[in-house]
């Protein structure tokens, strides 16, 4: 110190040995990593105000040069949709999760959110979202952004309403034990408990949309057309022109792009949502690692600039709960009034309900046969075959590849990416060797086509089984080979029970996608060659081309009752059995 006090001003010696050390290898990294997150949000910003080209004046470039810019925009709008899912998960899921009459709402009702397909959220918003930027893109990026969140949105809030349902409750008692207000119990113990499964759950929601992508950013609703420059309509204009070699140039930049996004989001998410894990035995392998991650720890420049943030958000958690209101002994009367508010309160919800559907049935049969009502259910019954099919044959071949990779922590991490950009892959790609095939073998397109309805949704299954039995406790495992327990019934007394619970929310998920996927699938198209297989996801398709929105909506009530008495009478009976019969608790 007395040393260095004689230097020359401006001399790095000068300085005193903390400032020296102030500046590292990580600030510049993490520096680097800011601003260019901050220089391709100005650059995909622009253009926002600017008039929204019309069809057929070349938005779209097929160039290979121009693939960067359109793989930019569209993350940018995942990205978007993505803070949206995560505000109403927040949310939505949490009042579901609070108040007993809210779930009496709200879960059905995502039920029905969840079934409704994105060509049927388009068809009715696109005009409103255009009409608050009449010409300008603004509308049509708000439009796109829209239709991308609801093919994340559910998925995420089913996964966090379930993880608020399920904290421990020796964790909840402390929480009341330290007079946690409301407001830091949610950051402070539901947020943390629920992030690990939230994560993974958005990194499917990210991969659902993908693939529903070409939809929502080359929208065609009757006589509105809206192509917005990205991945997704350079994909669609691809399919139109039959361009082979750009098809290949979107799969390239479509694999370049998911890396990036497993590199700079999800691994540093994963190894981040990995310090909240509670009661997991060690796995035998390291912990997860992204250098993302560690750059952002170790930067002391980005410490220092958080830092009044971190204070501000803390000072927050300083309102305390108010006083608990002393408990009024239960009389006669207030039970009575209890029962009869309880009363009132149904009555209102079949009110609404009611009055909904009259709604419905009224708007939908002013343009619509009753005859046409009926072969809608059919088509409905068909959908409803292949996606039980699909779903069996999926769960025979991907059961037993997630148990294997849950079990092997370091292979699950080589196979991650991977099925990520399998989740991700639109079906849209497929349909040149699809279409092909099937009209060159001559081949029955109701049966050829369907495996394109599970190609986007299997991965459901495959995540949530490697979650499964990446939690079978390390006695267990030690148990069955002290035992020597192998083969079938090593499946039937521990791999299969540990992981059926966590099987059935990702059949749940899948079955799901799997009706929303089915208005792609089933009628695919190739330059002018178009085939069409008989489903409910192909009437609601060409209804949307043709602008019929009686039977948009006659189709989407249709598959929203189909989803919604499934779920209700086969999936969420079988969900609760597994929670009740196979949980490890």
């Amino acid at each position: 110190m007395i040393a260095n006090s004689s230097a020359p001003a401006g001399d790095p010696r000068a300085a005193p040995p903390s400032f020296r050390r102030t500046l590292t290898v990580w600030d510049l990294v993490a520096v680097l990593l800011v601003l260019g997150a901050v220089v391709l949000l100005a650059q995909a910003s622009l253009g926002l105000m600017q008039p929204l080209p019309g069809p057929g004046t070349g938005a779209i470039d097929l160039s290979p040069a121009a693939l960067p810019e359109y793989a930019l925009r569209t993350s940018m709008r995942m990205l978007a949709a993505m803070a949206l899912s995560l505000v109403f998960t927040f949310t939505y899921a949490t009042c579901a999760a609070r108040s007993r009459h809210a779930e009496q709402i709200l879960i059905p009702l995502l039920d029905i959110l969840q079934s409704v397909p994105i060509l049927g959220f388009i068809s009715v918003t696109v005009v409103f979202f255009m009409s608050l930027a009449p010409g300008k893109a603004l509308g049509a990026e708000l439009a796109a952004i829209f239709a991308i969140f609801t093919s994340q949105a559910w998925n995420m809030a089913f996964s966090f309403y379930h993880s608020l349902r399920t904290v421990p409750k020796e964790l909840v008692e402390a929480s009341r034990s330290f007079r946690l207000s409301a407001w830091m119990r949610f950051w402070r113990l539901d947020v943390p408990f629920a992030m690990p499964a939230l994560v993974w759950n958005m990194m499917m929601s990210i991969s659902g949309g993908w693939f529903f992508v070409v939809a929502a950013e080359a929208i065609s609703v009757g006589e509105t057309t809206v192509t917005l420059p990205g991945v997704g309509s350079y994909i669609a204009l691809a399919i139109e022109r039959r361009d082979i070699g750009a098809i290949g140039w979107a799969i390239a930049a479509m694999l370049a792009v998911i890396l990036l996004w497993d590199q700079l989001l999800f691994r540093p998410l994963v190894a981040w949502a990995d310090r909240f894990r509670v009661g997991q035995d060690d796995t035998g392998g390291p912990p997860p690692r992204a250098w993302v991650l560690t750059a952002l720890r170790r930067s002391r420049l980005i410490a220092t600039a958080i830092a009044p943030l971190a204070a501000a958000w803390r000072w927050t958690y300083r309102i305390a709960p108010p006083p608990a209101a002393a408990r009024v002994p239960a009389t006669a009367a207030g039970e009575t009034a209890a029962r009869w508010r309880e009363r009132l309160w149904y009555a209102a919800v079949a009110a609404v309900c009611l009055f909904a559907l009259w709604k419905t049935a009224t708007f939908v049969f002013t343009g619509v046969t009753l005859a046409e009502a009926g072969r809608t259910v059919l088509l409905g019954l068909a959908t409803m075959v292949r996606v039980f099919v699909l779903i069996a044959l999926a769960s025979l071949v991907w059961v037993p590849v997630g148990v294997w990779l849950g079990l092997r922590p370091a292979a699950a991490r080589i196979a991650q990416p991977v099925a990520q950009f399998l989740a991700a892959f639109p079906a849209n790609l497929l349909f040149p060797l699809a279409v092909s095939a099937i009209a060159a073998l001559r081949l029955d397109p109701d049966i050829w086509l369907s495996p394109l309805m599970i190609l986007g949704t299997q991965w459901y299954i495959l995540f949530n089984v490697i979650a499964g039995a990446s939690t079978i406790p390390g006695e267990f495992r030690d148990i069955g080979t002290n035992l020597r327990v192998r083969g079938w019934l090593w499946w039937r007394r521990i791999a299969l029970p540990a992981v059926f619970p966590f099987y059935m929310t990702g059949a749940i998920t899948a079955s799901g996608g799997s009706w929303n996927a089915s208005i792609v699938a089933e009628l695919a198209s190739w330059g002018d060659t178009t085939l069409k297989a008989h489903g409910l996801g192909a009437y609601i398709a060409e209804a949307t081309a043709a602008g019929d929105f009686h039977r948009v909506v006659l189709g989407i009530a249709v598959m929203s009752g189909f989803v919604v008495v499934i779920n209700r009478t086969f999936w969420r009976p079988l969900y609760a059995f597994a929670e009740r019969k196979f949980s490890l608790d």
